[in-house]
Protein backbone atom coordinates (compact mmCIF):
# COMPACT_ATOMS: atom_id res chain seq x y z
CA UNK A 1 0.00 0.00 0.00
CA UNK A 2 1.70 3.24 -1.35
CA UNK A 3 1.79 6.32 1.58
CA UNK A 4 0.04 9.59 0.42
CA UNK A 5 3.05 11.29 1.45
CA UNK A 6 5.25 9.67 -1.14
CA UNK A 7 1.97 10.62 -3.88
CA UNK A 8 2.21 14.45 -3.64
CA UNK A 9 3.27 16.36 -6.38
CA UNK A 10 6.09 18.79 -6.54
CA UNK A 11 6.22 22.01 -5.88
CA UNK A 12 6.55 24.16 -9.21
CA UNK A 13 6.35 27.75 -9.64
CA UNK A 14 3.42 29.59 -10.62
CA UNK A 15 4.67 33.59 -11.45
CA UNK A 16 7.64 35.22 -12.59
CA UNK A 17 8.40 38.19 -11.74
CA UNK A 18 9.46 39.98 -15.27
CA UNK A 19 11.38 43.62 -15.33
CA UNK A 20 9.27 46.45 -16.94
CA UNK A 21 11.29 48.46 -19.50
CA UNK A 22 9.68 51.75 -19.39
CA UNK A 23 9.13 52.98 -22.86
CA UNK A 24 9.08 56.72 -24.16
CA UNK A 25 6.06 58.68 -22.04
CA UNK A 26 3.10 59.58 -24.52
CA UNK A 27 1.93 63.24 -23.02
CA UNK A 28 -1.98 64.60 -23.94
CA UNK A 29 -0.98 66.60 -27.06
CA UNK A 30 0.52 63.07 -28.80
CA UNK A 31 -2.70 61.03 -27.36
CA UNK A 32 -5.09 63.66 -29.07
CA UNK A 33 -3.02 63.33 -32.07
CA UNK A 34 -3.14 59.38 -32.17
CA UNK A 35 -6.86 59.98 -31.05
CA UNK A 36 -7.62 61.48 -34.10
CA UNK A 37 -5.07 59.44 -36.70
CA UNK A 38 -6.85 56.00 -35.34
CA UNK A 39 -10.74 57.61 -35.16
CA UNK A 40 -10.34 59.64 -38.25
CA UNK A 41 -12.43 62.52 -36.53
CA UNK A 42 -11.30 66.31 -36.91
CA UNK A 43 -8.84 67.57 -33.68
CA UNK A 44 -11.09 69.71 -32.74
CA UNK A 45 -13.77 67.53 -31.97
CA UNK A 46 -11.23 65.13 -30.58
CA UNK A 47 -9.25 67.34 -28.26
CA UNK A 48 -12.15 67.90 -25.69
CA UNK A 49 -13.69 64.55 -25.41
CA UNK A 50 -10.50 63.47 -24.77
CA UNK A 51 -9.28 65.91 -22.03
CA UNK A 52 -13.37 65.21 -20.59
CA UNK A 53 -12.53 61.85 -20.50
CA UNK A 54 -9.15 61.93 -18.90
CA UNK A 55 -10.70 64.21 -15.94
CA UNK A 56 -13.55 61.82 -15.56
CA UNK A 57 -10.77 58.51 -15.07
CA UNK A 58 -8.88 60.98 -13.01
CA UNK A 59 -11.94 61.63 -10.81
CA UNK A 60 -12.49 57.88 -10.64
CA UNK A 61 -9.12 56.61 -9.76
CA UNK A 62 -9.00 59.16 -7.23
CA UNK A 63 -12.60 58.42 -5.43
CA UNK A 64 -10.38 54.50 -5.70
CA UNK A 65 -13.13 53.24 -8.10
CA UNK A 66 -12.34 50.14 -10.05
CA UNK A 67 -12.10 50.91 -13.84
CA UNK A 68 -13.12 48.18 -16.45
CA UNK A 69 -11.94 49.65 -19.76
CA UNK A 70 -11.15 47.20 -22.36
CA UNK A 71 -8.99 46.82 -24.88
CA UNK A 72 -7.22 48.99 -22.02
CA UNK A 73 -7.79 46.54 -19.48
CA UNK A 74 -9.28 46.64 -15.48
CA UNK A 75 -7.48 48.81 -13.65
CA UNK A 76 -7.34 48.55 -9.53
CA UNK A 77 -6.36 51.29 -7.10
CA UNK A 78 -4.17 49.38 -4.45
CA UNK A 79 -3.12 52.03 -2.53
CA UNK A 80 -2.99 56.15 -2.19
CA UNK A 81 -0.86 58.10 -0.52
CA UNK A 82 -1.47 62.17 -0.37
CA UNK A 83 1.46 64.33 -0.66
CA UNK A 84 2.14 67.93 -0.35
CA UNK A 85 -0.08 69.10 -3.77
CA UNK A 86 -0.57 65.74 -4.95
CA UNK A 87 -1.93 62.56 -4.10
CA UNK A 88 -0.30 59.38 -5.36
CA UNK A 89 -2.23 56.37 -6.84
CA UNK A 90 -0.75 53.10 -7.04
CA UNK A 91 -1.95 51.20 -9.39
CA UNK A 92 -2.51 47.54 -10.91
CA UNK A 93 -3.63 47.66 -14.26
CA UNK A 94 -4.48 43.67 -15.71
CA UNK A 95 -4.48 43.38 -19.83
CA UNK A 96 -5.21 39.82 -21.77
CA UNK A 97 -2.81 38.33 -22.83
CA UNK A 98 -3.53 38.98 -26.21
CA UNK A 99 -2.30 42.30 -25.64
CA UNK A 100 -4.30 45.88 -25.59
CA UNK A 101 -5.46 45.13 -29.09
CA UNK A 102 -6.72 41.48 -28.79
CA UNK A 103 -9.07 40.08 -26.55
CA UNK A 104 -11.76 37.72 -26.23
CA UNK A 105 -14.31 37.55 -28.95
CA UNK A 106 -16.73 39.26 -26.49
CA UNK A 107 -14.73 42.57 -25.91
CA UNK A 108 -13.76 42.48 -29.64
CA UNK A 109 -17.66 41.94 -30.46
CA UNK A 110 -18.58 45.42 -28.07
CA UNK A 111 -15.57 47.38 -29.15
CA UNK A 112 -16.28 46.96 -33.07
CA UNK A 113 -20.09 47.09 -32.62
CA UNK A 114 -21.38 49.43 -30.10
CA UNK A 115 -24.87 48.66 -30.78
CA UNK A 116 -24.29 44.97 -29.65
CA UNK A 117 -25.31 45.21 -26.06
CA UNK A 118 -28.87 47.29 -27.20
CA UNK A 119 -29.31 44.33 -29.34
CA UNK A 120 -29.28 41.75 -27.04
Amino acid sequence: MASAVSAAPSPTVVTEVKPVVQGREVKKKELIDMVVSRSGIKKKDAKPVVEAMMAVLGDALAEGRMLNLQPLGKIKVNRTKEMSGSRVLRCQIRQNHSGPQGGDDDDDKAVNDPLADAAE
